[in-house]
């Protein structure tokens, strides 16, 4: 999709206190979609800063970029949140599936920011991507697949790599492949709006139908040697196994089982944290990202 950023005036409130202070940025548009925007909060540095890059939750239907990034500034780590268009936009530009409105907005926001690096101070190499539920899944979409950059490209911003140094996600959907979860947990059954579709039941019936959608935009379909750490951190009940039915299924530990089962068998780096897998090092999400991105 071609993206041009609005010939109108930019509606961004800047806070920057004395010259020289950290920035503030809110509602900077990446693209022309209401919803294409996103918020910037500036570490204070003399050097290029770490990125954490924040996707909102909310299954792909809901939610808000509205974050708290104080942790990671009094660390030296600059924060980005952003919007991007639901799965009802989607529906509504007719894009096939509807799922692609919002992954390819925080594909193309993460190129935004790097565009961004040198205006922004950052180091465009230590991005580390984050969300719960949708947004996690959305992080590790963007962590899997292969870079989105199109070199050729007229445009500079396209020209950006879409590859993260990390991510670190809260209750991450690992997979939109009914089959699979339906083998994971037999009361599954969230996902299926991604493609336009009814239910998982309905998905699960018409799977061959749909089939090279579910692999180009299932996280767990795209892993591979050559991708960064990850982080995985779940709530839940703490003696999860496989063919459970868990009482959320749609965050269930179950599913980074069962990428953590798929990372290590092909040398990924991969920390899970759950109830019953707890972490010395690591008790949440904010706490990887603060000591990947500063390594």
């Amino acid at each position: 999709m071609k993206y041009v950023l609005p010939l109108i005036p930019l509606l961004i409130v800047a806070l920057t206190g004395q010259a020289g202070e950290p920035k503030k940025l809110i509602g900077v548009p990446y693209g022309k979609h209401p919803r294409q925007v996103l918020d910037f909060y500036q570490a204070s540095s003399d050097k290029p800063t770490p990125v954490v890059f924040y996707i909102h939750g909310g299954g792909w239907r809901g939610g808000d970029k509205k974050t708290n990034p104080s942790a990671f500034l009094a660390k030296g780590i600059s924060v980005v949140a952003i919007n991007y268009r639901y799965v009802q936009n989607g529906v509504q530009e007719k894009l096939m599936p509807p799922v692609k409105a919002p992954l390819e907005d925080a594909a193309r926001a993460l190129q935004f920011i790097r565009s961004k690096s040198a205006e922004w101070n950052l180091d465009k190499k230590r991005i580390g991507a984050t969300g719960g539920s949708a947004g996690g899944c959305s992080s590790l979409y963007l962590a899997f697949h292969d870079d989105m950059a199109q070199p050729d490209s007229k445009d500079p911003i396209a020209r950006e790599s879409t590859r993260l140094y990390c991510a670190a996600v809260n209750g991450a959907q690992t997979s939109l492949d009914p089959k699979e979860l339906r083998e994971w947990m037999p009361n599954y059954a969230y996902g299926a709006h991604a493609f336009g579709v009814k239910n998982l039941d309905t998905l699960l019936k018409q799977r061959d139908k749909y089939l090279t959608w579910i692999k180009e935009y299932s996280p767990i379909e795209h892993a591979s040697k050559d991708d960064p750490p990850i982080g995985l951190f779940y709530g839940g009940d703490k003696n999860a196994k496989i063919g459970d039915s868990p009482k959320d299924p749609t965050h269930s530990p179950i599913l980074g089982i069962q990428l953590e089962k798929k990372l290590k068998a092909i040398g990924v780096d991969v920390v899970l944290v759950y109830p019953g897998r707890p972490n010395a090092m690591y008790k949440n999400s904010t706490e990887y990202l603060i000591d990947r991105l500063r390594k």
